[in-house]
C-alpha cells in the first residue's frame, strides 16, 4: 500500500503485464457467464437474414411465453450460423440435453418448444435440425454433407455468441491473440503473418504481410489502418454477416495490424445501408474501450490505438482502395493512379494499410495457432479457408467457409445442396460483377486465387450466384454489365463509354435486334476496356461478357440468328399462349392474375391472351393450376403462329 501511494505521488501508476491484465478480464467474463450453464439458454439468430425472416417476433414470443409460465431461462440474441435458408434459427441449450438447433421457427413452434421442451423436458426431435454436440439421439452439423466440407477458421463463433456482449467473446479466448502479440516484438508478429502467406480476401489476393511490411517501413510517425467493409457486390453478404455476428474478431485483427505497422488510429469503413452492422460495431468499440482493449495503453502496455467508424455512401467504385480513401477525405470517390501505393501514401497522404473484413479476421487465429497451422489448410499458394455467400438457384443459400482448393462442384452440390426443383444447373457467377460465368464443365476447377483466373473468372470477395436452365446467359451478362456501367466513376473513357456501348449491344441482342458482326465488336471493346481502364472496376467489368461469349456462344447465336431465347427469359423473344385443349371453361384464375386485362374469354368459354396487351409478367403462368398447365411459354413468334394455326 505504501509503495502504491509513493507511485501515485510520483505520478507513475504501476500496471500489470498484458498477460495479467488479460487474465483478469477473461476470468471476470467467465465468472459472469456461469449462469448460462445453470439455466436453459435460447439463442436466436438476429443477424439481418434472421430479422428479415421474422426472428424478432420469435424472440418476443419466447420471452412472453417464459414470463407467462414463470420459467427461468435466458433469451440471447446471436448472429448467423450461415444457414440463411433455415432462418429464423433457434438453439436451445438445457442442462441434461445436447444443444439442439431448430430451423424456420415461427410463433407457433416457439410456444410449442416452451411448453414441451422447457416445461416438460420433451426436446421435440421431430422439429430439430441438428445438435451442436455429439450425442446418441440426433446428428450434429458435422454429420451433414455440408459439415464434412466446411472448416471454420473465422466463422466458428458466429451464431453462438452474443455479438453485443464482449464477455462472450472474451470467454472464448477473444483478444488472447492481441495479448500474445503485445508481449512479442512487433516485427516478429509481422513475420508470422508473412510466413502464413495470408492473402487479402477482398478479391485481389495480395499478401497481407507484404502490404503491412511496406507500411511499417514507410517513413513518418503517423500511420493508419482501415478495414474495408463496403461490400458492394450483388448477392454478397460475407462481411455484413461477420460484422453483425462477431465484431470483436475484426477489431482484434485491426489492433494487431496497427501494432505491427506502428499505427495509432484506424477506421472501419462500412456502408451506411448496413445499419445493423454499424450499430453492433459501435457497441463493440465502446465495450472494448471500457475494458482497456482499445484506446490508450491497451492491456496496460505502451501501445495505444484508437478506432472509429466511417459510414460510406455505398458506391461500388469506393471498394477500390484509392477511391475509398478519397471518399474518406471528403473528395470524389475516384480511383487514383499507382504508385505510390496506399501503404506508402494513403489517407491524408500518410502510410495506410487497407484490408478487407475477412482478412483482418484471420489475423488473431494465425497469431494464436501459428503460421504452420494456417498453411496446413488450403493449397500451397492459397492457404487457409475461403468464405463464400451462396445465392441464386441453390437449395441451401447462406454463408459457408471451406478450405481453399475445394472445387466449385463440391461447393455447389455438396455444401449448397445443388439446384432445387429438379432444374438443370447451367452456370455459376463467381467473383461478383467483376467475375465470370462458368459452365458445368468448369465445376471441377479448385477454388483459389490462381486457378479461377485461367478459366476467365476470379475469386473476388466471395460472392457466388448459381444459375439454372431458366436463366438466359446473354441477359445475365447484360445485368452485370449494367451494374458496373452505372457504378463507373466516369474518370476513364474506356470504362465510361466502352461499357455503355457494350451494354447497348447486349440490349439489342436480347430484344432480337442484334447482328452477328456485333459479337466481334463486343470482344474488341472488352479487350480495350481491360487494357485502358485505370482501376479494377473497369479492367474486370467485361469479364461476364467475355466468359458468356466463351462458354455460351450458342445462346448469343440463337438470339441473333433465330430471334430465339433458349431459356425463354427475354420478354421480347417470348410469348405466352393458352392451350385450348388444356384450358378449363370453369377456371378464371388466369384472368384475375393479369394486371393489364390481356386475358379474355373466347366465344366458346375458353381463355386466350391478347398479345398486344400482354406485358410478359409471368403471372398467368404461375397462377394456372398444375392440373391444367394450360398457360405455356413459346419462342419465337413463328411458333405461336404455328400453334394458332393448329387450333383454328
Amino acid at each position: 500500500m505504501r509503495r502504491e501511494n509513493r507511485e501515485r505521488e510520483a505520478g507513475v501508476m504501476a500496471v500489470p503485464s498484458a498477460e495479467k491484465f488479460y487474465a483478469m478480464l477473461r476470468s471476470a467474463a467467465v465468472a459472469g457467464l456461469r449462469i448460462l450453464d445453470e439455466v436453459p439458454v435460447i439463442r436466436i439468430g438476429t443477424a439481418t437474414c434472421g430479422i428479415a425472416a421474422g426472428a424478432l417476433l420469435v424472440r418476443d414470443t419466447f420471452r412472453d411465453e417464459l414470463n407467462k409460465r414463470g420459467i427461468e431461462a435466458r433469451v440471447m440474441e446471436v448472429g448467423c450460423m450461415g444457414h440463411c435458408y433455415a432462418e429464423p434459427m433457434v438453439i436451445i441449450t438445457k442442462p441434461g440435453f445436447p444443444s439442439l438447433c431448430y430451423n424456420n421457427v415461427d410463433e407457433e413452434l416457439a410456444i410449442h418448444l416452451v411448453d414441451d421442451f422447457l416445461a416438460r423436458g420433451d426436446p421435440c426431435y421431430e422439429f430439430a435440425m441438428a445438435a451442436l454436440e455429439p450425442n446418441d439421439f440426433f446428428p450434429t452439423f458435422q454429420d451433414f454433407p455440408r459439415g464434412i466440407y466446411e472448416e471454420k477458421m473465422i466463422l466458428g463463433d458466429c451464431g453462438l455468441i452474443d455479438p453485443q456482449e464482449i464477455d462472450h467473446f472474451l470467454a472464448r479466448d477473444g483478444y488472447l491473440a492481441l495479448c500474445k502479440a503485445l508481449q512479442t516484438e512487433s516485427n516478429q508478429v509481422l513475420q508470422e503473418i508473412k510466413k502464413a502467406n495470408l492473402r487479402g480476401r477482398g478479391g485481389a489476393g495480395f499478401p497481407a504481410g507484404e502490404k503491412w511490411d511496406m507500411a511499417r517501413k514507410a517513413p513518418g510517425e503517423i500511420k493508419f489502418v482501415i478495414c474495408n467493409g463496403d461490400e458492394g457486390d450483388p448477392g454478397a453478404f460475407m462481411d455484413r454477416n461477420i460484422l453483425e455476428s462477431n465484431p470483436h474478431l475484426v477489431i482484434e485483427g485491426m489492433i494487431i495490424c496497427a501494432y505491427c505497422v506502428g499505427a495509432s488510429r484506424g477506421f472501419l469503413y462500412i456502408r451506411s445501408e448496413y445499419r445493423q452492422a454499424v450499430c453492433r460495431m459501435e457497441r463493440a468499440l465502446e465495450q472494448a474501450r471500457e475494458k482497456g482493449l482499445l484506446g490508450e495503453r491497451i492491456l496496460g502496455s505502451n501501445f495505444s490505438f484508437n478506432l472509429e467508424i466511417f459510414t460510406a455512401a455505398g458506391a461500388f467504385v469506393c471498394g477500390e482502395g484509392t477511391a475509398l480513401v478519397k471518399s474518406m477525405e471528403g473528395k470524389m470517390g475516384i480511383p487514383e493512379h499507382r504508385p505510390p501505393e496506399l501503404a506508402e501514401s494513403g489517407y491524408l497522404g500518410k502510410p495506410t494499410v487497407l484490408n478487407n473484413v475477412k482478412t483482418f479476421c484471420y489475423v488473431p487465429p494465425i497469431i494464436l495457432r501459428g503460421a504452420r497451422w494456417f498453411r496446413d489448410v488450403g493449397t500451397p499458394e492459397s492457404p487457409g479457408t475461403a468464405v463464400f455467400a451462396l445465392a441464386g438457384k441453390i437449395s441451401a443459400p447462406g454463408l459457408v467457409e471451406v478450405p481453399m482448393g475445394t472445387t466449385l462442384r463440391q461447393l455447389i452440390d455438396d455444401v449448397g445442396g445443388g439446384v432445387p426443383h429438379g432444374k438443370r444447373f447451367k452456370a455459376v457467377q463467381i467473383g461478383g460483377p467483376s467475375g465470370g460465368c462458368l459452365p458445368e464443365q468448369a465445376l471441377d476447377i479448385p477454388i483459389d486465387f490462381d486457378s479461377l483466373l485461367g478459366a476467365g473468372a476470379m475469386m473476388g470477395s466471395g460472392g457466388i450466384i448459381v444459375l439454372d436452365e431458366d436463366d438466359c446467359m446473354v441477359r445475365i451478362a447484360r445485368f452485370f454489365l449494367n451494374f458496373t456501367q452505372e457504378e463507373s466513376c466516369g474518370k476513364c473513357t474506356f470504362c465510361r463509354l466502352g461499357t455503355r456501348h457494350m451494354f447497348r449491344i447486349l440490349d439489342d441482342i436480347i430484344r432480337g435486334k442484334g447482328e452477328m458482326g456485333q459479337l466481334e465488336t463486343l470482344r474488341r471493346l472488352a479487350e480495350d476496356i481491360k487494357i485502358g481502364s485505370l482501376c479494377n472496376l473497369g479492367k474486370t467489368a467485361p469479364n461476364p461478357v467475355l466468359t458468356t461469349l466463351r462458354y455460351f456462344f450458342d445462346e448469343y447465336r440463337a438470339h441473333i440468328s433465330e430471334k430465339r431465347c433458349p431459356a425463354l427469359s427475354c420478354p421480347e423473344l417470348t410469348v405466352y399462349f393458352i392451350e385450348p385443349k388444356r384450358c378449363s371453361k370453369l377456371c378464371n384464375v388466369c384472368i384475375g392474375s393479369c394486371p393489364v386485362e390481356a386475358i379474355f374469354t373466347r366465344d366458346d368459354g375458353l381463355k386466350a391472351i391478347d398479345q398486344e396487351k400482354c406485358v410478359k409478367c409471368d403471372n398467368c403462368l404461375k397462377a394456372c393450376p398444375p392440373d391444367y398447365s394450360a398457360v405455356i411459354k413459346l419462342s419465337p413468334l413463328s411458333l405461336l403462329d404455328e400453334r394458332l394455326g393448329k387450333n383454328k
